[in-house]
């Protein structure tokens, strides 16, 4: 059967963004201030580094002590986040039936393949303590596999459609499996206190300072089909049984996270990532061969701080870097503050980096502050090279600043989080910058799509989902409720036409 992936977010959230320091690089940071806690933590590593009984008797003390000390509670689901629910795991193909609609003639036959979160033990957590509270942000939960498969009876050119799902086996949901219970603490959003702690009994337990959900994406390259959440390398999935069959680091040459969106030079085949990281470097790029056996270049991009970078570009000779002001930062989690957050009165840059440049090869252009998850595409247009993508004021990640409760006060009447498709015009020559939303107010798009044989090439079409505003405002979660065409016109880049489907 021939295939081909394409990717989406489950239940029309958002895709998952946000790295975690290591326990290492967390505890060279902390060792200036905190010498006499490392001192010992380190004589904790230590004592697990004795035989293995010795060892199994101190994880399971371990263990008892974050029984005693932390309760897991399921967080609740509103009525009206019904779609957010974890669905069943099936595993088994399942013949598809009931069909709205027809299948053209000429359609391909081949794989519809997504993933995205489905926490495992039905709900996402939250934890409370002495210590204080942490929680799953809303992206977060176990990866789970959705596949269609497209079957045709070349005798009377009818189609069958099945269906399967299976969860992403990640070793830290094999943990989590086999003692059929939640057991990594929440370590993304809360109290400080409970977050820090949360990272060190992680890491003591389970040599890990988080789970890793590869939620976010599935991406293809040289005929092998991945699945990716940022915060982790990805896993190589067998697409037709859906098994999870390793990771993937590039023949030992990648050992840091792995961007969700990774994008195809245009041209060449190899693929172009970026991984971010809570302490220095804080974002490395790479350029996967073609084949994907062998990194043919990494280069520290030298950033000035932490970014959430969930998404870059290319085009035909160019790495397109978005430098937002959405930042992961340890010291204001050490002061109390939030891990990540959006400081809107920060800088934003876009930096075009050569294919095989360095960070001094980089020439940066310092644009108005912007938030954007999900660029549409990139290419070069003479001495410019234009940036295309969906732009918001503010940052739904972690959730707005007010709570999630409040989001009616954001995504109606191009509030912060109202996302409009937006261009960015650089020029290389003259370093001259032009910037300008290309859609109006009458509805908010994100999770956009082109051709993919257009990705760093010149496109005229594009596709996004369009918010539910006011479903999204009930929900406190945002819900997309239709489709949009965009056709780019030949000259300006302005929108020529749209074509909006409901679903």
């Amino acid at each position: 059967m021939n295939s081909f992936c394409l990717s989406s977010n489950a239940h029309g959230s958002i895709r998952r963004p946000f790295p975690f320091p290591s326990f290492h690089h967390l505890s060279i940071f902390l060792s200036s201030t905190f010498k006499p806690l490392l001192k010992d933590l380190e004589q904790v590593k230590l004592k697990l580094d004795v035989p293995k009984l010795m060892k199994d008797a101190s994880l399971k003390l371990l263990d008892e002590l974050v029984d005693s000390t932390f309760q897991f509670i399921n967080q609740p689901t509103l009525p009206s986040q019904r779609n957010f629910l974890p669905v069943k795991e099936i595993g088994e193909e399942t013949v598809v039936t009931s069909i709205d609609g027809d299948i053209p003639e000429d359609f391909p036959e081949g794989t519809y393949i997504r993933n995205g979160p489905n926490p495992l033990f039905g709900a996402l957590q939250s934890t409370v303590s002495p210590l204080g509270k942490s929680s799953n942000i809303w992206v977060e939960g176990d990866g789970m596999l959705h596949a269609i498969y497209f079957s045709k009876n070349n005798i009377n050119d009818t189609f069958t459609i099945s269906y399967k799902n299976r969860y992403v086996e990640s070793e830290t949901f094999k943990i989590e499996k086999e003692k059929s219970r939640p057991c990594f603490l929440p370590a993304v959003e809360g109290d400080s206190l409970a977050i820090l702690t949360a990272y060190i009994l992680n890491q003591l337990r389970f040599g890990k300072v988080n789970k890793y959900i590869s939620n976010t994406n599935v991406f293809e390259h040289s005929g092998r089909c991945f699945s990716i959440a940022e915060n982790h390398i990805p896993q190589e999935i067998d697409l037709l049984s859906l098994d999870t069959l390793s990771n993937w680091d590039v023949n030992g040459e990648w050992n840091r996270p792995f961007t969700a969106h990774p994008k195809k030079a245009p041209g060449s085949g190899e693929l172009i990532i970026t991984g971010t990281d809570a302490v220095k470097p804080f974002l490395v790029l790479g350029v996967i061969s073609a084949d994907g056996k062998r990194l043919a270049h990494k280069v520290d991009v030298e950033l000035e701080r932490s970014i959430l970078c969930h998404d870059m570009g290319v085009t035909e000779r160019y790495n397109i870097i978005m430098d937002m002001p959405l930042t992961i930062n340890i010291p204001r989690l050490l002061q109390g503050g939030p891990l990540i957050k959006y400081e809107k009165e920060s800088y934003a840059r876009i930096g075009v980096m050569p294919r095989y440049g360095d960070a001094e090869a980089i020439k940066w252009f310092q644009v108005q502050p912007y938030c954007i998850f999900h660029l549409i595409n990139c290419y070069e247009d003479g001495d410019e090279v234009v940036v295309r993508g969906c732009r918001a004021e503010e940052s739904i990640i972690p959730g707005p600043e007010h709570g999630l409760d409040e989001l009616d006060n954001y995504v109606r009447d191009e509030g912060f989080l109202f996302s409009r498709l937006y261009e960015w015009r650089l020029n290389i020559k003259n370093g001259g910058i032009k910037e300008r939303y290309l859609t109006g107010k009458e509805f908010s798009v994100d999770f956009p799509m082109i051709n993919e044989n257009f990705i760093g090439l010149k496109n005229k079409f594009a596709y996004c989902q369009v918010i539910d505003s006011i479903a999204s405002s009930e929900c406190a979660l945002p819900k997309f409720g239709s489709l949009v065409k965009f056709t780019f016109g030949e000259e300006t880049g302005r929108i020529s036409g749209v074509n909006n489907e409901n679903f």
